[in-house]
């Protein structure tokens, strides 16, 4: 007996709801599941420290990392946020580490704002070898605690997490 075409619709339909859950399934585990370790774990060489201008934050896709000059300090920032471990981007229009998962917020030092983390963001240890900033990757440093406000300042501008 041959197919309907009632048959072959509903058959459609099966397999592409079947393909929608997959897909959603896969970015719900790539979107939650924990930051790994930084890259090798190890030491990373990230140039000379003239390179990093004052009051920014430079993303080391190598170390899986941020380098921030607060103006007067240089951290390696690990790019994993201390409450559930989603990446923290740079906001520059808030001159901000924005978490997007939860809106825990954190200064150019890497010291927490708002939001529900624990800490400020981790950090690398960070040693100038021979003219060049070095990052030990293998070395977390727990971030700052709470109360910590040695870099807080005025948002720049508006934020990238949109509240509520």
């Amino acid at each position: 007996m041959p197919t309907t075409r009632r048959e072959l619709l509903r058959r459609g339909w099966k397999a592409g709801g079947a393909l929608l859950a997959a897909a959603a399934g896969w970015t719900a585990y790539e979107s939650l599941r924990p930051l790994a370790s930084a890259a090798s774990g190890g030491s990373l060489n990230l140039g000379s420290p003239t390179q990093y201008r004052p009051e920014s934050a430079t993303y080391v896709p190598q170390g899986r990392l941020f380098v921030a000059h607060t103006g007067s300090e240089i951290y390696a920032l690990s790019q994993k946020c201390p409450h559930l471990g989603c990446r923290v981007p740079f906001c520059d229009s808030s001159g901000r580490f924005e978490c997007p998962c939860h809106g825990s917020k954190y200064d150019l030092g890497g010291e927490w704002i708002e939001g529900p983390a624990p800490r400020g963001m981790d950090r690398y240890e960070l040693k100038v070898v021979g003219g060049n900033l070095v990052a030990d990757t293998s070395k977390l440093i727990t971030g700052p605690t709470r109360g910590a406000k040695r870099y807080l300042t005025p948002a720049k501008g508006p934020s990238c997490v949109p509240k509520g």
